[in-house]
């Protein structure tokens, strides 16, 4: 291993591990690693940003585009409306929403479908009186599951399209990814209907069946007026009301300091109570104390509000408040909106929820001017968990709309247009039509998925250039050089798999992408089947809520815990490894 091998491998190695410590965004980490890999002269400086330039990161951000057209064309509200219906059984409804959560994510982004059926679905779990836990999580891996159909369903699709373009001069079509891709798609949808939404754990909570949305339990506060009856009395004194409420006093905030309780210190005008209760239940008890919402300023303001309202939101990984408090982005001041409580699998809180760092994830409880709320969640970048009332914004262009995309798949299928350009045409088309405005351009890019691309993509060619990837494949075949091709593609696979568990699966798809050629030139054989693989492989994270954004949202929604994921995940990823190697091997011949 030489100098520059070192340090590359330095730099790789602690990119993987920002991204599984999870404290810093994924795209400032790999920014922070490209520039120093281009200090240390392994990135020439030429070609430092050539990855916001590539193929890749321009078919992301189209499609992203072209996502937000299809939904303002009102197509999603007129496939989804009949999906959700409450007298449907739970394993229907799964089977369902599943199903076409999975034909949207083969065309359309995967986070923006779930974040089209989700809050329908939560509703629909209120009215058909079962959790969303049972519902949410099997429509989470089925949006991941679609989008390994086609090559637009999801970045590591595109990535591995691009390497066999630079490794062997042709990328992949539309619908290759199909082959294997249905069949594993398929075989995955089957299995959580029948099988994999019955080893959900159930919630042990009082109220598990109706709970988490329907009765979800925020960690919330409410202050002590100026006036008021409670002054001089300590928490004990709170507790019979607390209990007729269903409201648990955890204690309060007086400047910096927390008390628990129980506590015999006396209360005092502006002192902050920290619950934890459901939205109604917070609401009875501040009418029955005559609590104030906020303090001090914040609450005159808010009096003087002429109707306000409760909104419930799930806070996305992008989302404007993501790592930041309510107070350090002016949520009040600019906005008129009180976050009231945040409802976080974890530790307790213990501060005032405004100066509370917000995790993606969260569910947020917020109180909003009425009318306002879809304007704050928005501008917030969160998703509103209400029935949005979704409804055909250009009902008239509905059949133009899918119309214009489908003629454009179908021209990049046989070769007329390639992809980047069809796609390009359509949001022209798109926006000149007004079917999307400018301001919806720009905002439907996520741009720290851009961020990664343009950043890990120089690395993913320093690997290369460098022999770093070669030197890994050395190692590999010191390992595996008896076994059977077969054998080390499927090796190829759970690595990969495992990988895109506990890393971003772009990150992954740029990395292993490149090793798979590798080791099928070492063993003389195909570099398809390997290429394959890696597609499938990078796209199935159902282990853990970290490896894959859906995962990360359906979190505080569904009151998942960590290990939850890994119930039904573990037998979906093997399942999904022993249909797809076969079928593998079949469509693409070693």
């Amino acid at each position: 291993m030489n100098s520059e091998q070192f340090l590359l491998f330095c730099i790789l190695g602690s990119v993987f591990a920002f991204f599984i410590w999870g404290r810093l965004r994924y795209d400032i980490v790999a920014f922070s690693a490209l520039v120093l890999a281009v200090l240390g002269g392994l990135v020439p400086v030429d070609a430092a940003f050539s990855g916001f330039g590539h193929p890749a990161t321009v078919i992301v951000a189209l499609v992203l585009v072209v996502s937000t057209g299809l939904v303002n064309s009102g197509a999603i509200f007129h496939i989804s409306k009949n999906i959700f219906k409450s007298e449907r059984s739970l394993r229907t409804h799964i089977t369902l929403s599943g199903s076409i959560g999975a034909i949207l994510s083969a065309f359309m982004n995967n986070v923006a479908t779930l974040a089209l059926l989700m809050p329908a679905d939560v509703q629909n779990a209120r009215k058909s009186k079962w959790s969303p836990r049972d519902s949410l999580m099997p429509l989470s891996f089925a949006t991941i599951l679609g989008g390994m159909v086609t090559m637009i369903g999801t970045p590591p699709n595109i990535i591995v399209s691009t390497v066999r373009e630079e490794y062997l001069g042709q990328p992949y079509s539309m619908f290759d990814f199909s082959y294997v891709g249905l069949i594993a798609a398929s075989a995955g949808l089957l299995f959580i209907s029948i099988v994999g939404w019955r080893l959900i754990p159930k919630s042990n909570t009082l109220d598990a069946g109706a709970e988490l949305l329907a009765k979800t339990r925020y960690h919330s506060e409410l202050t002590i007026p100026e006036i008021s009856k409670l002054i001089g009395k300590t928490m004990d004194d709170l507790q019979k009301e607390a209990i007729n409420s269903d409201v648990y006093i955890r204690g309060f905030v007086r400047g910096k300091l927390f008390h628990s309780w129980p506590n015999t210190t006396l209360l005092m005008k502006g002192d902050t109570l920290l619950l934890d209760s459901t939205p109604d239940s917070l609401d009875e008890f501040r009418t029955a104390l005559s609590l104030d919402f906020s303090d001090g300023e914040r609450q005159k303001i808010a009096d003087e509000i002429e109707s306000l309202t409760l909104c419930e939101a799930v806070v996305p990984v992008d989302s404007r408040i993501a790592g930041r408090t309510a107070q350090s982005i002016g949520l009040f001041w600019r906005k008129g909106a009180i976050l009231l409580g945040i409802s976080r699998k974890g530790r307790k809180i213990s501060k005032k929820v405004r100066k509370v760092t917000i995790k993606p994830g969260d569910l947020l409880l917020l109180l909003v001017p009425e009318k306002e709320e879809n304007n704050i969640v928005n501008w917030l970048g969160c998703w509103a968990m209400i029935d949005r009332g979704l409804t055909v914004t250009q009902g008239n262009k509905l059949s133009f709309g899918v119309g214009v995309f489908g003629l454009a798949i179908v021209l990049a299928s046989v070769g007329v247009v390639q992809l980047p350009i069809g796609l390009a045409i359509v949001v022209v088309i798109y926006a000149v039509t007004k079917l999307i405005n400018t301001s919806e351009i720009y905002d439907s890019v996520e741009w720290s998925v851009i961020i990664l691309l343009g950043s890990m993509i120089p690395l993913g060619l320093a690997m290369t250039e460098t022999g770093s990837t070669a030197l890994i494949v050395d190692g590999v075949m010191d390992i595996a050089h008896q076994w059977p091709a077969w054998m080390v593609l499927t090796a190829l696979m759970v690595v990969t798999m495992t990988l895109s568990d506990v890393l971003n699966n772009t990150a992954t798809a740029l990395i292993a992408a490149p090793i798979g050629v590798e080791i099928a030139d070492r063993l003389g054989v195909s570099a398809d089947p390997f290429l394959m693989a890696v597609a499938i492989a990078a796209s199935c994270a159902f282990l853990t809520p970290i490896g894959h954004k859906n995962n990360t949202l359906i979190m505080g929604p569904g009151g998942y815990g960590f290990s939850d994921y890994w119930r039904i995940g573990l037998p979906l990823e093997l399942l999904i490894i022993g249909v797809s190697v076969p079928s593998i091997l079949f469509f693409w011949p070693l």
